[in-house]
């Protein structure tokens, strides 16, 4: 099947460690189970979703340092297609731990290198240069200290030049700073705590986020948008109307990926050209199966088209 290219924007990269101990308690030596290494961040875990699901995607990463180094090699070893941006410093590292006597996930992650107006300005060209092919170009995860939290538009604009349209998922400072923008991205993406805190309210029902969602694209703020609702499933709210995919019931290992997972199966569909609600349908499922597998081991390929053949989309 032809597929749009794809391109997956990483600034803050991380080497996430992921393990396991018999309980997390303060003050005492904790010994855990051998930590499982990953190359992590939005981008990343999208390309490599993307990947499992059997499409192609580039990674434009930010790396540095040894850390840096040893992500490159891990990409590497993933066969995943990388561009190499130089960070300004050691790229940074991940904790998540399993306390097994609760079931509980505590996830620890550390700052980025700062990021100066220079290199601001480096890591835009190199975007728009890498995307002239057209396509997607997806940012997702956070935003290194130093990037403005106005990222998003001012590479909507730099895009301009070229056919390829940005999805945006993205939280905190850099989500508000696209929904007070009058420039708007291609598809924006938000979980439902995000929405409700833009909304200034609850949004207990599937009709409650696709109207906030309708409302982001009537003010402009973007030509679509998700809202992922956790275990209701997901909403998008567009030029083709209100749709809703559920979440499949499956047993829940860790949520970790679950969101990179469905921006991944979600864009894969979209780029071989299938209709908005088929593409939240193979989105959610690739979330459903990223909730099976532990730590950051993202979607299993089997389970991801197992769970699109039992699909269930609405129009809300």
């Amino acid at each position: 099947m032809t597929q749009e290219p794809i391109l997956t924007i990483t600034l803050n990269p991380a080497l996430d460690l992921s393990t396991a101990a018999d309980e997390v308690r303060p003050d005492l030596k904790l010994r855990c189970d051998k930590p499982v290494v990953d190359p992590g961040g939005g981008g990343i875990n999208v390309g490599r979703a993307i990947q499992i699901m059997g499409g192609e995607s580039t990674a434009l990463v930010a790396l540095g340092g040894a850390t840096g180094m040893r992500i490159a090699e891990l990409l590497k070893e993933d066969g995943l297609r990388v561009t190499r941006l130089t960070a300004p410093g050691e790229t940074r590292q991940s904790l998540a731990v399993t306390d097994r006597a609760s079931g509980r996930q505590y996830r620890f992650v550390l700052p980025g290198p700062e990021w100066h107006r220079a290199h601001v300005a480096d890591a835009m060209s190199t975007i728009a240069e890498a995307a002239r092919a057209g396509g997607w170009v997806v940012l997702s995860g956070s935003n290194p200290p130093g990037v403005p939290a106005g990222f998003a538009q001012m590479l909507t604009v730099r895009l301009k030049d070229s056919a390829a349209r940005l999805l945006v998922d993205t939280s905190g400072e850099a989500l508000r700073a696209i929904a007070a923008s009058s420039t708007p991205v291609d598809i924006l993406r938000m979980d439902s705590h995000e929405a409700q805190g833009l909304a200034g309210r609850d949004l207990p029902l599937r009709s409650d986020s696709a109207a906030f969602a309708a409302g982001l694209v009537r003010d402009g703020v973007a030509h679509a948008v998700i809202v992922a609702r956790g275990a209701d499933g997901s909403v998008i709210a567009g030029a083709d109307g209100c749709w809703h995919a559920e979440a499949a019931r499956v047993p829940v290992v860790s949520a970790v990926g679950a969101g990179d997972s469905f921006v991944a199966g979600f864009l894969l569909a979209t780029a071989q050209g299938q209709p908005v609600n088929q593409a939240l349908a193979l989105g959610a499922a690739a979330a459903s199966a990223a909730c099976m597998t532990p730590a950051t081991e993202l979607c299993h390929a089997k389970d991801v088209w197992r769970l699109y053949e039992e699909r269930v989309v609405t129009q809300l």
